[in-house]
């Protein structure tokens, strides 16, 4: 593909503060997209991480989950609730719970990776073997690649065809076997810092996706690069009427169980034959989370060009809101791993989405922000900000 690759305005495109500044409880910043900080310099996912440790009742919240699982669970052996699942840590924890803990009857539901790692797909059989009825969704793989060049070049992140099936496909099956209830993992954007609209409620609604999970940009809105529209309908989500009409409900399990990624990896190991990676995986200090897709790397490293903020950042945040680190570990380790080259599956990387290293770079620095980057005298790209 030969296109012209303009200069990206990524203060307007994401509603970015053009002045950078860190939480003083942790180490993300306020260019995450919808985060916001009190006059304290405090982050609300910091905010919401003292909430659910100091203020919600987790006794009640499982009461709560009881009697949701009363109201759904089959009578007759059929399937009762879709719980979309990766083969992660997370996914293992959430769906071993409801089917072990809460009696309820799953079905597992994985949209396929771009390109699958060896330990994931390990991971993906062994969660099944472990006594779980699972629905793999392989869309074309044609389509596939065109969007993720496409979404490489126009939001520098070739993820977004991986999104939209995560988000839509499990959606999709709960509407085809007429399953009313749909358990997510952690809502992301009050776990991370986001939109805290949902924060105090267990639900989540169709609505909120586009904007939340999809960069802005809805499925439909690829047709004018020249894709048909039949096929992107794998990648499309019911309608708002169908969801409503068939009474689909959909939660996040976060919502009723304190979630601490750490303690998912101890657990899923134990029950669900969960094997961590035997390296550190690029771009950050862990071993254990976000291991299925080869590409995973790009995607957080182009998030890092975007907003400064790599994955180090988002792990290392997290860790220090739960206690796992102190923010001086956590500064430590945000400037010893965030922002690393993925470059393990790089040149797989380029052959997929038909590009060469010139080509990529361009894009990459088509999105840096003048307001976060700058060029040192020996012409190396730097932020002007950093925790450190």
């Amino acid at each position: 593909m030969t296109l012209d690759i303009p200069k990206k305005n990524v203060l307007e495109r994401y509603k970015l503060p053009s002045k950078v500044i860190f939480c003083k409880k942790c180490v993300i910043s306020n260019q995450r997209p919808r985060i916001t900080f009190d006059k304290n310099g405090i982050c609300s996912a910091c905010h919401f991480s003292n909430f659910k440790k100091n203020e919600i009742n987790w006794k009640s919240r499982h009461e709560e989950l009881l009697k949701l699982c009363d109201k759904h669970r089959s009578k007759n052996g059929e399937f009762d609730i879709v719980v979309p699942c990766s083969g992660g840590k997370d996914s293992d924890f959430v769906a071993h719970q409801l089917k072990n803990e809460y009696g309820m009857n799953p079905l597992c539901v994985t949209w396929a990776p771009l390109r699958y790692t060896d330990i994931g797909r390990k991971n993906l059989d062994a969660f099944i073997q472990s006594g779980f009825s699972h629905i793999l969704g392989t869309p074309d793989q044609i389509t596939t690649q065109k969007l993720t060049e496409l979404s490489l070049i126009e939001l520098a992140d070739p993820f977004q065809p991986f999104i939209y099936g995560c988000a839509t496909f499990p959606l999709s099956i709960a509407a085809k076997y007429n399953i009313k209830l749909l358990m997510y993992g952690e809502n992301g954007e009050v776990e991370y810092g986001g939109d805290m609209k949902n924060a105090y409620i267990p639900t989540r609604e169709i609505e909120d996706y586009t904007e939340h999970y999809f960069s802005g940009v809805d499925v439909s809105a690829w047709t004018k690069f020249g894709i048909v529209k039949r096929d992107l309908t794998p990648f499309e989500a019911p309608s708002k009427e169908i969801i409503k009409k068939k009474g689909i409900e959909m939660h996040f399990f976060s919502y009723y169980k304190y979630w601490d990624p750490q303690e998912n990896f101890y657990f899923a190991h134990k029950n669900c034959g969960f094997t961590p990676n035997s390296e550190r995986t690029e771009g950050t200090y862990s071993k254990y989370a976000s291991l299925d897709d080869k590409f995973d790397g790009i995607h957080y490293y182009l998030g890092y060009i975007k907003f400064g903020i790599g994955r180090t950042s988002s792990d290392a945040a997290h860790e220090i809101r739960d206690g796992k680190i102190t923010r001086d570990e956590g500064k430590a380790l945000v400037k010893k791993y965030d922002g690393e080259f993925p470059k393990k599956y790089y040149q797989e990387f380029l052959e997929y989405c038909s590009i060469d290293e010139d080509y990529f770079e361009k894009i990459v620095d088509s999105w840096r922000s003048d307001h976060i980057w700058y060029k040192n005298n020996e012409g190396q790209w730097k932020l002007k900000d950093t925790v450190y």
